[in-house]
């Protein structure tokens, strides 16, 4: 057998093995699809019909009459977006200090905050809560907000992880040139650090989009104040049944913005994740 034969073989099972692990992922977001475009009967059909006799384009348009689907879509992404701004500069920031600054304190820092991820999200739910009702930010959407200039630990950890891989000479030339850290960190540590801001917005992106924690805390007595991730959840706690086939529906109209946003940036996502391995300098 030839060696091209050989790799051609090679080739065409490592394609059949990806397809096998894909088909368990991809299986629950088409049965969604399918049950989208289900009359609501046939949702509860036994046996279950994969693809639906007949296609109700219309639970699309119905699924978002039942939600104020604009208000709630442009609260999601404005809280989705800042998040995320707040979160690529924060992280970015402190990243950049443990990096590459000398201070007393330095390593002290960087053990609480790789500690810090290792307590569990619930622990902090009731004290943060007593926090934002006492200074008056309950039925507001700052705590889902504020929290995001703070930073995130595992972000944190990840600039300065891929921040240690930069050259120092590069502070050091510019530092002669006149420049200060600010300087420094927007005009020449940032643009070596494209891959990992993309995957720090990406993950803060999506954390926020997706929260529904949070919203659930605090806005749930202010429905004109909702975001999408809580007007969605609420279509399942009707009195009267849930319609999942509506529901669905709209599901997946909220997914579609998270879905985008990683298929026009997976080659940077990956692409990020790929040279915190290596070196941030190519």
């Amino acid at each position: 057998m030839g060696k091209k034969k050989k790799q051609t073989i090679s080739t065409t099972l490592r394609y059949i093995l990806i397809l096998l692990f894909c088909i368990p992922m991809i299986f629950p977001l088409l049965w969604m699809f399918t049950t989208a475009l289900k009359d609501n009967a046939a949702v509860f059909k036994v046996p279950p019909q994969i693809i639906p006799k007949e296609f109700h384009w219309e639970n699309f348009t119905k699924g978002v009459a039942k939600l104020n689907f604009g208000r709630q879509f442009m609260i999601s992404m404005g809280v989705s977006v800042i998040s995320c701004i707040g979160q690529v500069c924060s992280c970015m920031s402190v990243g950049y200090a443990l990096a590459r600054l000398k201070f007393k304190g330095k390593k002290l820092w960087f053990y609480l905050i790789i500690g810090s991820m290792m307590i569990p999200g619930m622990v902090t739910v009731i004290p943060v809560f007593r926090f934002w009702t006492k200074i008056g930010a309950y039925g507001t959407l700052w705590p889902m907000i504020i929290p995001a200039f703070l930073g995130a630990p595992f972000q944190t950890f990840l600039a300065r992880q891929f921040m240690t891989t930069i050259p120092k000479a590069y502070d050091d030339a510019a530092r002669i040139d006149g420049a200060n850290r600010l300087q420094i960190l927007t005009r020449i540590i940032a643009p070596m650090s494209k891959p990992l801001m993309t995957v720090i917005a990406i993950q803060s992106f999506q954390g926020a989009w997706n929260n529904y924690m949070t919203p659930l805390l605090y806005v749930i007595s202010k429905p004109e104040k909702w975001p999408l991730s809580l007007g969605i959840g609420r279509m399942t706690s009707s009195t009267y049944g849930t319609q999942w086939n509506l529901f669905m529906a709209a599901d997946i109209l909220y997914l579609l913005p998270v879905l985008i946003i990683f298929f026009f940036c997976q080659d940077y996502f990956m692409e990020g994740l790929g040279s915190m391995n290596n070196t941030g300098v190519k």
